[in-house]
């Protein structure tokens, strides 16, 4: 048997597949594309859902694949079973080859035996197969290529039947075991039963499509999914009896060891603890290259989670400091050559790891002492199960993930009432919120059907509705050939009616990347009468499934019919706003990288016909000084009037010229790259270079004045700059003049001269104001020595209870000490209305509160007159009421209270 690393195992794979006619196809996102369904990537045909459907050509019919994986939620969540099992994980690589309606179970069943016995040399008398419970073609495939019949196993729906969700493409399944334990004892009914039998690879035969309501329809074309395990893999050829032993995972281990300054014996005590963290820092490390970044919410909640997670076995194996960016640095040298993203975002990923790390911290001590008197208490009470509204609190106040309290409630023998949980989650939010799968994961049917008439007719191509976006095409000639309404399609649509409409070309941008869609008109206007036939106005563009374009709008005139001649035309002076703004996101991303630094990356764009916004990767707020900078440096591009380029060639190509790809977004094998500012004889590096989809103006003066509007925070390290181009810019810039004028005109001042008028307007506003407060404090000093005189004696205790008039309290508390300064030895009990409210403030001089005279006891009764209450410190005190009408009955009470408890 072969012995090969890790990044040896995955090269053979693509080279094996490769000379098997297989495309390398590079691995996508963790985060789903087009998918709703999905909260994360988890298995590697996620990417190829489409092409499996009959949505989507692919321009090859075999690929082979390394595929990024998560499972930590859903069907498929493996998250418990990190670190106490050999071989689970949250992240892991997915090994697949893929037939698109080319070969099936034969090549697929011949191809994985050759790979494993004849390549790798796998011992034959370790390997068990097992097949659908009615495949009879698979269990007579695997007996011709050599498996004994003996180790071919037929298993039930729970074993060998495979979906990718609730909905989607499906299918029966065939699974390669590898019998790791002692030769003499393997039997058959340890299968899919006992741990020693490790499922290393699952070919899956593609022939149907579930629907939400559980009903198969048969693929297009049978096809081929497979996936094996990467790190199963490389413990089998490695001879390590774990994933975790194996080259992916001993150098994390050991830097986390080399962290926490522990022994050998230590590191085993803990064992499970290194497991989960080294697991999970590959997770983090790859979420955030992705573009995920920690939240309360779906993918970012799994983020938070997977972190916080880690944070706290670290702290567990005493690591009280952040260590989890320099676990993750290891992450990124052991994979950075195959992922290459990885080390470009380096410096990203380690800042928004720390930056969470140290949120979490903030907050973990205090929780910790929170769950652990809770513990307590439930013990004291002989009760098991942490009620689901504290586990909320947990959540809700100290960034707690359920799961991280559930893992600390294991650990003492308890439980959770996570139903109680969730209840208090929902009630929270007020409005429960369907899922993204409720919402979205609708119907398409209606739209395949169209879809695949219009390409049997010949109407559309392979590519179905042919876009024009790029063809400086601003309206078409065409013809009606789709109407749906209320999702039927239907033959003709009437004033009033809500449409959506399908052309065989149109010139319409539909909403990509960011881009808002096009609006604009479709009518018919026959050449010999005065007005159009009938008029749709659309307001909105839909891409249902690849290939299929709807323009969605509302008939405004008439009846528009299928096959009508029809004119479709966009709102042009909208769609120059819109490519403005467009070709400014790149010009603000090039900005922002060149003046904060390479670690700045595209997070998230609108852009749209009135202002684009732009999220980019920093975690500190921008200065004046930065803004500043950001702002002129963007009007320098435009003004140099770069020229726009725009060129389609591969993904691979693109990236290695430098390309900037976004995190979050789909590329096919083709892309459009859309450049500026290229290389020459006196620039050494190109100003702006990225995958883009979108439209663009053709020089960068076109853009116009470029100006900030605003700059925010939308997430932790995630920053919102907003920006006004063209027509909006100078609309901005005419506003801010007539307001500069108007406080010209105000201040009796020229426009250059307003930041010193100002200065001086504020100068002498504060000298006024100091005056009033001097005449104020005389006016009071004034009434008091006029209050002073009506100062009583009870049982030779000085009492002075007044109504006064006074504007705040602290103007109360300078006239009551001033009382009692005066009085030497006495109460005094000041009391006003105070924005129509009433307020008591008492003093005791010291002498009196050794005799039993309390101010925070007078008050305290006296605002029970007034409805209120209050207390305070024995010679100092305040109280509040809601009856303001009965503030001179409190006060009377007071020369009462003190002869009853005067000692």
């Amino acid at each position: 048997m072969k012995s090969l690393t890790t990044n040896e195992i995955r090269q053979l794979w693509f080279d094996y597949f490769g000379e098997l006619q297989h495309q390398q196809v590079e691995s996508s996102s963790l985060v789903p594309s087009n998918d709703p369904t999905l909260l994360l990537t988890n298995a590697g045909m996620v990417q190829f859902k489409d092409a499996f459907l009959g949505l989507e050509k692919r321009p090859y019919s075999r690929a082979a694949t390394s595929q990024k994986c998560m499972r930590v939620s859903g069907k498929h969540n493996d998250l418990e079973n990190v670190g106490p099992s050999p071989r689970h994980h949250t992240f892991f690589e997915m090994l697949g080859n893929f037939s698109f309606g080319d070969y099936f179970k034969k090549e697929a069943i011949r191809w994985a035996w050759h790979l494993l016995v004849d390549e790798l040399g796998l011992p034959l008398e370790r390997l068990w197969f097992t097949v659908y419970t009615d495949d009879d073609e698979a269990e007579r495939l695997w007996i011709e290529t050599g498996a004994p019949p003996e180790r071919v196993l037929r298993f039930g729906k729970k074993d060998n039947w495979w979906s990718m969700g609730d909905t989607g493409p499906c299918g029966p399944c065939s699974e390669i075991h590898y019998y790791w334990g002692d030769l003499d004892k393997q039997v058959a009914a340890g299968v899919n039963v006992d741990d020693e039998y490790l499922e290393i690879w699952n070919l899956v035969f593609m022939q149907y499509d579930q629907n939400a309501q559980g009903e198969l329809k048969p693929l297009p074309a049978p096809s081929v999914d497979t996936g094996a395990g990467l790190e199963r893999l490389a413990s089998i050829l490695q001879g390590k009896d774990n994933n975790y032993d194996t080259d992916a995972f001993v150098p994390i281990m050991d830097r986390i060891q080399v962290l926490a300054g522990q022994s050998d014996a230590e590191r085993q005590a803990n064992l499970y603890r290194y497991r989960a963290i080294a697991d999970h820092a590959r997770a983090i490390t790859f979420l955030i290259g992705d573009g995920v970044l920690p939240g309360n919410e779906g993918r970012s909640y799994v983020l938070r989670m997977v972190l916080r997670r880690a944070a706290r076995f670290g702290k567990l194996i005493g690591l009280e400091e952040p260590f989890l960016a320099r676990v993750a640095q290891v992450v990124i040298d052991q994979m950075g050559h195959h992922y290459t993203d990885l080390p470009a975002k380096r410096d990203f990923i380690m800042q928004t790891i720390t930056a969470e790390e140290e949120r979490f911290q903030r907050t973990l001590s205090t929780g910790l002492n929170r769950l652990d008197e809770l513990m307590a208490d439930l013990r004291a009470r002989g009760q098991t199960e942490i009620p689901g509204n504290d586990a909320f609190f947990l959540w809700d106040t100290f960034g707690f993930p359920l799961d991280l309290t559930r893992d600390i409630a294991e650990e003492n023998k308890l439980t959770i009432d996570e139903a109680g949980f969730r209840a208090a989650l929902a009630a929270q939010k007020a409005q429960s919120r369907a899922t993204a799968q409720d919402v979205l994961a609708q119907d398409v049917s209606v739209y395949a059907e169209l879809l695949g008439n219009l390409k049997e007719q010949g109407v559309v191509g392979k590519q179905g509705v042919k876009q024009l976006i790029y063809e400086n095409v601003d309206e078409v000639d065409t013809t009606i050939v789709g109407l749906i309404v209320d999702g039927q399609m239907v033959s003709e649509a009437h004033k009033g009616d809500k449409v959506e409409i399908v052309l065989p070309e149109t010139p319409f941008y539909v909403e990509s990347g960011g881009q808002v869609s096009d609006t604009g008109e479709i009518y018919y206007f026959p050449d010999d009468l005065d007005e159009p036939v009938w008029t749709v106005q659309i307001n909105d563009m839909r891409r249902p499934i690849p290939g299929l374009i709807v323009h969605v709008g509302q008939v405004t005139q008439g009846s528009a019919r299928l096959n009508d001649p029809a004119r479709a035309g966009i709102d042009t002076v909208r769609r120059w706003d819109i490519m403005r703004n467009h070709t400014a996101t790149h010009v603000l991303h090039a900005a922002l990288r060149s003046i904060l630094g390479e670690h700045v990356h595209q997070a998230g764009s609108l852009v749209a016909p009135e202002r684009l916004r732009f999220d980019f990767t920093h975690t500190q707020p921008l200065s004046k000084d930065q803004l500043h900078e950001i702002e002129e440096l963007a009007n320098d591009i435009v003004l140099a009037n770069f020229d726009v380029n725009t060129r389609w060639t591969t993904y691979k190509r693109a990236v290695d010229e430098g390309a900037m790809a976004l995190f979050g977004e789909k590329y096919g094998d083709e892309v459009r790259v859309v450049s500026f500012g290229e290389v020459s004889d006196w620039r050494d590096s190109t100003v702006s270079m990225e995958l883009c989809g979108g439209t663009h103006v053709d020089t960068t003066a076109e853009i116009g004045s470029f100006r900030v509007t605003s700059q925010g925070s939308v997430a932790a390290g995630v920053r919102r700059i907003e920006v006004v181009t063209g027509r909006l810019a100078e609309s901005l810039i005419e506003e801010r003049f007539d307001t500069l004028a108007s406080l010209a005109d105000l201040l009796n001042a020229q426009p250059e001269q307003l930041a010193n008028a100002v200065t001086q307007l504020q100068e002498q506003n504060r000298t006024l104001q100091r005056e009033l407060a001097q005449i104020k404090q005389q006016a009071a000093r004034d009434e008091s020595q006029a209050l002073l005189d009506k100062t009583m004696q009870v049982e030779g205790v000085a009492v002075l209870a007044a109504h006064v008039q006074a504007s705040d309290a602290d103007t109360m508390r300078q006239m009551t000490d001033w009382f009692r300064d005066k009085l030497g030895s006495g109460v005094v009990v000041l009391g006003a209305n105070i924005n129509d409210k009433p307020l008591l403030i008492a003093a005791v001089t010291d002498d009196l509160t050794k005799r039993g005279l309390h101010a925070g006891n007078i008050v305290r009764d006296a605002a029970k007159i007034i409805g209120g209450g209050g207390g305070g410190r024995p010679n100092m005190a305040q109280a509040g009421g809601r009856d303001v009408n009965k503030l001179d009955e409190a006060l009377e009470s007071v020369q009462e209270w003190v002869k009853v408890h005067l000692e």
